[in-house]
């Protein structure tokens, strides 16, 4: 993974201080934290809705009209089913032209363990951050130009949703994508791993388990061979690799040979060329377990939801720090191993960063412990902190000299280095 050299955007800044740019800035971020502040509670409500009506990937409705009305009557243009369903886009304008700040929601749950991912609160802080920027914009001289969006982007949770949305020019004109997810630390640029699954099936022939059980092919050895050679495989993975599986069919009855089973995996690497060698040594082992048991291998790699790694704008980022740091008081880890998001696709199109904060607790996401806690007043604080935050670099982007100019100049090496 390329190293590159944070903008020192906190040394600009305290240069600035002193500056009229530097006052005028001062008092944008303290006008925009009023302004999440005086939402303080409709915010926690219109997260608690959310938390208390899961809803799993492209069937998030309610998520969907609540947080347009929320918006919508707070005086953003609002598109609903913006090219997908449960997609949308609000949108408040001043001028014509201008960077286009794009700030992003997730609302979509998980399967049995509703929002043990938190997506309430990335809606939460999505939408509080674009109160923060629009209150700023309203006020604006008369000659500013500038467009902000808040994207609702459902079906993180191995949807897909926002691949989808980039094939379909969502993110056509925006100048960055801002957004944060709920987590047990405070990483500021974290390593989300480009990311594929799929499944394999074994097809092999029923018998009689106790009359004739030589007349079987077991579908259900290849599944468990193929489940124990992914494992026996990570001893030579690379330790920023990652696979793990299910047997998700295994047989319909004891007293039958198991004539079909299935197995479904996930296989990530920090970086799509990394992930490309990692399918190919996942492929050998689930091609030989299906040899070994006899069984036909049908195997299916999934195509419209491929997650490519996380490329954090190192510009961003730094300004994110700093803007943390101050808000909040708060040092995150500058990096760290955190899953995969379809956020990496977005940031391979348009500046980006995905910043993971601590809602207070130890507990990891996806867990049903993390899910309790994800509509707390601690994750609801943490997460007004990060939305001031996330509006403050928003508002750098519109008001500061040079800075548009230094996100793209990163962006456009960070690019590189990644494809390289």
């Amino acid at each position: 993974v390329a190293v590159v050299q944070y903008f020192p955007c906190h040394l600009l800044l305290k240069a600035m201080a002193a500056s009229d740019e530097g006052k005028r800035l001062e008092q944008f971020y303290s006008q925009s934290s009023d302004a999440i502040d005086s939402e303080k509670e409709p915010l926690r409500l219109l997260s608690q809705q959310i938390w208390e009506k899961p809803e799993l990937n492209y069937e998030e409705h309610f998520a969907h009209d609540v947080l347009t009305k929320f918006l919508e009557e707070r005086g953003f243009t609002v598109t609903r089913h913006f090219h997908l369903d449960t997609a949308f886009r609000a949108v408040f304008s001043r001028g014509t032209g201008g960077p286009n700040v794009a700030v992003l929601c997730e609302y979509d749950a998980l399967p049995e363990i509703g929002h043990a991912c938190g997506h309430n609160l990335i809606a939460e802080v999505g939408v509080a951050a674009g109160l923060g920027i629009k209150a700023v914009l309203e006020k604006a001289d008369s000659d500013f130009n500038g467009t902000l969006t808040v994207l609702g982007t459902p079906a993180e949770e191995g949807g897909g949703g926002k691949i989808r949305m980039i094939e379909a020019g969502c993110f056509k004109g925006v100048s960055v994508a801002l957004m944060a997810h709920p987590a047990m630390s405070d990483v500021l640029a974290p390593v989300c791993l480009a990311k594929n699954g799929g499944h394999v099936t074994y097809y092999g022939r029923a018998a009689h388990a106790a009359a004739a059980p030589w007349e079987g092919v077991n579908a259900l050895d290849a599944a468990i061979s193929a489940y124990t050679g992914l494992s026996m495989l990570r001893q030579q993975m690379k330790p920023t690799w990652r696979a793990h599986a299910i047997i998700s069919e295994g047989g319909v009855k004891p007293n039958i040979i198991p004539e079909r089973s299935r197995v479904s995996f996930y296989i990530r690497a920090p970086l799509d060329s990394e992930l490309a060698v990692l399918k190919e040594k996942t492929t050998a082992v689930f091609q030989a377990a299906g040899q070994s048991a006899g069984c036909k291998t049908e195997l299916t790699f999934d195509t419209d939801a491929v997650y490519s790694n996380m490329i954090s704008n190192s510009t961003l980022a730094s300004c994110c720090s700093r803007h943390w740091s101050r808000i909040g008081n708060i040092s995150p880890l500058p990096s760290a191993v955190l899953g995969s998001t379809d956020m990496g696709n977005v940031s391979y199109q348009v500046p980006s960063i995905h910043p993971f904060f601590s809602i207070g607790t130890s507990e990891a996401i996806h867990t049903r412990e993390f899910q309790k806690i994800a509509n707390t007043p601690s994750a609801h604080s943490a997460a007004r902190v990060m939305a001031k935050s996330i509006a403050c670099i928003g508002l750098d982007v519109f008001f500061q000299e040079g800075m548009l100019s230094s996100v793209e100049k990163s962006f456009a090496m960070e690019l590189a280095a990644a494809q390289a």
